[in-house]
């Protein structure tokens, strides 16, 4: 190595320059940097917390309007919450309107800066965002972290990075009988919107429509579950804290736990400009009747019966990867998962070596609770189902596709845990030889069940991954382009993944499916653009020199004898002038010069 002051000087300029760059980097004052700030702790989430063992497991207090919070996965008592009113929603939408008149006028560098604070917070405080989600919802700390986490600082670092140009107003083209004019598309805020959330992912159902409703500009009613009332408040408190810490007022972001009587006043609410809903199909139709009313357009989110179609082109590594991902897909929150795999449809040459080599690792997974879980106990693989209500159907969706021909490997049931009998456990259920009669197989489950169907072709598993009435995401798996590329072009979906799953959402693409699993998107430029009035504007490129004037012969009134016959004439130019090929652009021509 030769002495420093010996190297080529473009290089040590080079160095000098990034060196400098990074000393600006690090020391400048940058006006968008996040601050800090804290929530208050809930007690709940403390280490050897324990909840009061509630004899009867219900959301609804007998003889009161309360609802009861209880952790699924012990049955231990979380709190009481007293729900939302039709006069509190009120206040709560008026408080929001009265905010957002001074929120829109802020700029996107301090709508940037909020999230990044945001962002900052999350990325903090993991531990305690995701055990707040696993006591509410039953889930691992793992499926949080995926599912909660994950996913939620991704669109926070999308939005920073992506959002302004997303709405950023866009020019489009004109014609030859507009090319005095600009014209463009502007995305403007639309005021208070609201959302109405589902219960599987408590942190990032609720807080997603937040980013992306403030950072268009908007206030935001944001109305969680109740089976998930006792973490909304705090998740919400993320997003209301980080406004104040920035020096913003927090009633652009209001929570609302309703029953779903009183959810029908927020619904119907003439001062709510857009609803998102993410739940059920049956609960949708009453969102969707009751928005009617005041007109509110609604981005509808609904489940799915996800397929997974496994080609017979598999190499041995990518088998076991592949088997990996399904685990991961099927049974990733209990199958709580609107993009879960509900399906996998595989082709004979690897329908049977699932079989074997899936038995051994499901029979293995270890349903638990993370509440007062030791490191050093046994892991847990699955958490608990928000409630018991759906077991009875289960079972017995499981029992009639046995005697129809399908083979229960094992599962099947619900699970009564020895540590904590009042949890809501399904045992992980595998069940094979799944054809696309049975109930099973055509019905949502969102359940730990892993269904496996057979594929005699790639046309076969197309048929089969498009039999059902829903069509929300899918996935396909193998090495032929060819036929992957087939599956992506003629599967019914609204979001296909390549060897992967359910990653289109960890890059902000359109979130959202069609058929029987909802229409409109979320996520990504379209759903930032989907909260937004889409104005469309039309002005003059060179007022100086060419304005819109209307002839002579077309000015109203119409003046003279045979003043109809001269306008239509010259009406009748100017579309062939605009319009026509260039014979037709010549008589075009002919017509308004012979008036």
């Amino acid at each position: 190595m030769g002495r420093f002051e010996d190297h080529n000087p473009l290089l040590l300029y080079a160095v000098g320059v990034l060196t400098l760059y990074l000393f600006y980097r690090l020391f400048r004052n940058d006006p968008e940097a996040a601050v800090p700030y804290n929530v208050a702790p809930l007690e709940q989430v403390a280490p050897g917390w324990k909840g009061e063992a509630l004899q009867e497991l219900t959301i609804k207090v007998p003889g009161s309007s309360l609802i009861q919070c209880y952790a699924p996965a012990t049955g231990e008592s979380l709190g009481r919450i007293n729900p939302s009113t039709a006069d509190s929603i009120d206040s709560d939408i008026a408080k929001a309107a009265a905010a957002q008149t001074t929120w829109v006028q802020t700029t996107f560098a301090e709508r940037r800066k909020v999230l990044k604070t945001m962002l900052k917070f999350v990325l903090e405080q993991q531990e305690t965002i995701a055990r707040v989600a696993c006591l509410d919802s039953g889930k691992t700390m793992v499926d949080a972290s995926l599912g909660e986490i994950l996913v939620t600082v991704e669109k926070l670092r999308w939005v920073i990075a992506h959002g302004e140009e997303s709405l950023r107003s866009e020019s489009r083209p004109g014609n030859l009988l507009m090319a005095y004019k600009w014209h463009e598309v502007v995305w403007q805020p639309l005021g208070v919107v609201a959302a109405c959330v589902s219960w599987n992912y408590p942190f990032h159902n609720l807080i997603s429509p937040v980013i992306a409703s403030i950072f268009a500009g908007n206030a935001i009613i944001v109305k969680g579950s109740e089976n998930t009332a006792w973490s909304s408040s705090y998740f919400a408190s993320i997003a209301t804290s980080a406004l104040v810490a920035c020096g913003h007022s927090p009633d652009i972001v209001q929570s609302v736990v309703c029953w779903p009587d009183v959810a029908e006043h927020l619904t119907s609410h003439p001062g709510i400009a857009h609803i998102t809903f993410i739940g059920s199909r049956p609960v949708a139709h009453h969102v969707c009747a009751s928005a009617s009313k005041a007109l509110t357009p609604v981005c509808v989110e609904l489940g799915g019966k996800d397929p997974a179609i496994v080609l017979d082109d598999l190499s041995n590594s990518d088998f076991q990867r592949v088997s990996s991902i399904l685990m991961r897909g099927v049974f990733q929150s209990a199958g709580q998962n609107c993009i879960g795999i509900e399906r996998i449809i595989a082709l004979p040459n690897v329908y049977t070596r699932f079989i074997e080599h899936l038995t051994p690792r499901i029979k293995a997974l270890c349903p638990g609770s993370i509440l007062n879980a030791a490191p050093d106990d046994a892991p847990i693989d699955i958490g608990a189902c928000i409630s018991d209500a759906g077991f009875s159907r289960l079972e017995s969706l499981i029992a009639d596709a046995v005697a129809q021909g399908a083979r229960l490997v094992c599962g099947g049931k619900r699970h009564i845990h020895p540590q904590h009998p009042k949890g809501h456990f399904f045992a992980p259920t595998f069940l094979v030889d799944v054809t696309s009669s049975m109930k099973i197989a055509q019905e949502e489950l969102f359940a730990p069940v892993f269904t496996l169907m057979r594929a005699d072709s790639v046309d076969h598993a197309i048929r089969i991954a498009n039999s059902t009435p829903y069509a929300l995401g899918a996935s396909v798996y193998g090495a032929s382009s060819r036929d992957t590329e087939r599956v992506v072009r003629e599967v019914n979906a609204g979001m296909v993944a390549v060897n992967d799953f359910a990653v289109t959402y960890m890059v902000q693409l359109p979130f959202g499916g069609v058929k029987g699993s909802g229409y409109g998107r979320f996520a990504g430029q379209e759903g930032l653009r989907s909260v937004c009035n889409q104005k469309a504007v039309t002005r003059d490129r060179w007022p100086w020199l060419a304005k819109t004037s209307i002839p002579g012969p077309m000015d109203l009134p119409l003046k003279g004898k045979g003043a109809g016959a001269r306008a239509w004439k010259m009406a009748c130019g100017v579309v062939w002038v605009g319009y026509g090929d260039l014979r037709g652009k010549v008589t075009g021509v002919k017509n308004l010069v012979g008036l």
